[in-house]
């Protein structure tokens, strides 16, 4: 890696739409992207859907994906570039309560860390406050990086290990 490249984990969810076009063009924007250099993705990966009470079985599946990425820009940036390419393929962004927060979605690119930076901003929250707690992200981020550690909560290995058996 070149000085000044930070390394990033992406998740990418979508449950609307050809969620596997979708899944496979917001990819290729990434790669296309000055400043971010894509060194893994992992296996798509169907999940339920979650709710503000938990899973949402009414709710159109997702397909999950962790992304490894270098960037040269700054977290905010690197942020405002993946909401960038959420927008491009439909995604509507409104207010963050709880009802918006579960919506269902085309396409949603969360920055989850952003090297060992922690950060906490009207904006911003790294790394990702609620990945130590989803299977959608650690599954496929331990597939891609089996060492991987969680700023602040410990190796993504044994984070997944201790995820209930039907935790989403």
């Amino acid at each position: 890696m070149t000085d000044g490249w930070t390394p990033c984990v992406v998740a990418l969810g979508s449950n609307l739409g050809d969620r596997e076009d979708l899944a496979q063009r917001a990819l290729a924007d990434i790669r296309a992207t000055e400043g971010f250099v894509l060194r893994a993705a992992s296996s798509v990966r169907e999940t339920l859907a979650l709710g503000a009470n938990g899973v949402d079985l009414e709710a159109p599946r997702y397909l999950n994906q962790v992304i490894l990425l270098d960037s040269a820009w700054s977290p905010e940036r690197t942020l405002g570039l993946l909401l960038g390419i959420e927008e491009a393929h439909g995604r509507v962004r409104g207010d963050q309560g709880d009802t918006k927060r579960y919506a269902n979605r085309t396409l949603d690119l969360d920055l989850i860390t952003y090297g060992d930076r922690v950060v906490q901003s009207a904006s911003l929250s790294l790394p990702h406050p609620r990945a130590h707690e989803r299977r959608f992200v650690l599954e496929p981020w331990n597939e891609v990086d089996p060492e991987a550690v969680l700023p602040g909560r410990g190796p993504v290995a044994t984070l997944l290990g201790g995820l209930a058996p039907d935790a989403p």
